[in-house]
């Protein structure tokens, strides 16, 4: 039955959190008081996540590391980059929005890319090991580079958020691949899929909890806020544009450019949102919860991009191939 229930959440996976947002908005009055209940949620969700792998699959794809490498360069090197000169562009006197496009651009890639990648046939164990260790190093480069780029507008506190990060991310990654590795992967296969409908109701949760708390903020429609909008949604989308053209111009195969889109698309926005209103003033979450009105729905789109030129370039080589054999 939860296995059932999870493949039906997947297929709803792109209206899942725009819904949590509203619902967020709406119910503000009511979950605002529960905040707090954000971070262990979230421990949960990285948790459960966690238990898909050990410490060997990550050995494994170290030993072949330029795609992860490559995913990382367009994580935190490209993304956050192109976020700080287009958000320098547009939102030069709005230090704080700033500062929260800035943040959606830092955080590690989306667990939920796993799902994607899976779906439209990318090497699972890279998507795997990028996520993991992506995550591993957030409490790192996360505050690095806010630090980096707009510490100077926004005071920051980075050892408190490498402090947050650690108890949110990093503790419960570890512990989840030290029971994948103690089992022989059985944890895996018994919990992972009763665990991982939970895992989605609480990212709906922490969503709406988000949603709440920065809803003074989004019942009022602006031409601010639609613009605000297009922006996160053009620079959400150059995310996994960037992943795919790295793998094209590296001439990696199918399954590795599914994971390079995908990781660099996907943000663990939850996260993103959590940190915003643990760390920084509430308008900074604005751009992060705008965020995940989009993700889902462009992962979606750029899935079937991904699975219409496979498509194309399977039939392609068919006819290639009838064509060899007739002039044989």
């Amino acid at each position: 039955m939860l296995a059932r229930i999870n493949a039906y959440m997947e297929k709803i996976m792109p209206l899942i959190t725009p819904v949590s947002v509203v619902l967020g908005l709406l119910l503000s009055q009511w979950l605002t008081p529960y905040q707090g209940w954000s971070t262990a949620l979230f421990a949960f969700m990285t948790f459960a996540g966690s238990l898909r792998s050990g410490f060997r699959d990550v050995a494994h794809v170290a030993r072949h590391p330029l795609p992860l490498i490559a995913a990382l360069v367009v994580l935190h090197v490209l993304m956050p980059l192109a976020a700080w000169g287009f958000g320098h562009v547009f939102f030069a006197k709005e230090p704080l929005i700033l500062t929260g496009i800035v943040l959606a651009a830092a955080i590690p890639t989306g667990v939920t890319s796993l799902m994607w990648a899976s779906i439209y046939r990318g090497h699972v164990v890279l998507m795997l090991s990028i996520i993991l260790i992506d995550t591993l190093l957030a409490p790192f480069t996360v505050p690095a580079t806010m630090q980096l780029l707009v510490g100077a507008k926004v005071s920051i506190d980075a050892w408190a958020m490498m402090k947050g990060l650690l108890f949110m991310i990093v503790l419960p990654s570890l512990l989840g691949m030290a029971l994948h590795q103690l089992t022989g992967g059985r944890v895996h296969q018994r919990w992972s899929v009763r665990l991982a409908p939970f895992s989605k109701l609480a990212m709906a949760i922490v969503v709406a909890l988000n949603g709440a708390v920065i809803a003074p903020y989004l019942r009022t429609p602006s031409l601010q806020l639609v613009g605000l909008a297009v922006f996160v949604l053009l620079l959400a989308a150059l995310g996994y544009v960037l992943g795919w053209l790295v793998a094209r111009m590296l001439r990696w195969d199918r399954g590795t450019s599914v994971v390079l889109t995908f990781g660099g698309g996907m943000r663990n926005i939850s996260a993103g949102a959590v940190l915003a209103i643990a760390y920084f003033p509430a308008p900074t979450a604005i751009p992060v919860v705008l965020g995940m009105l989009f993700q889902q729905s462009l992962a979606s789109l750029f899935g079937y991009g991904l699975h219409r030129r496979g498509v194309a370039g399977e039939a392609g080589r068919a006819r290639s191939g009838a064509g060899s054999r007739d002039g044989d």
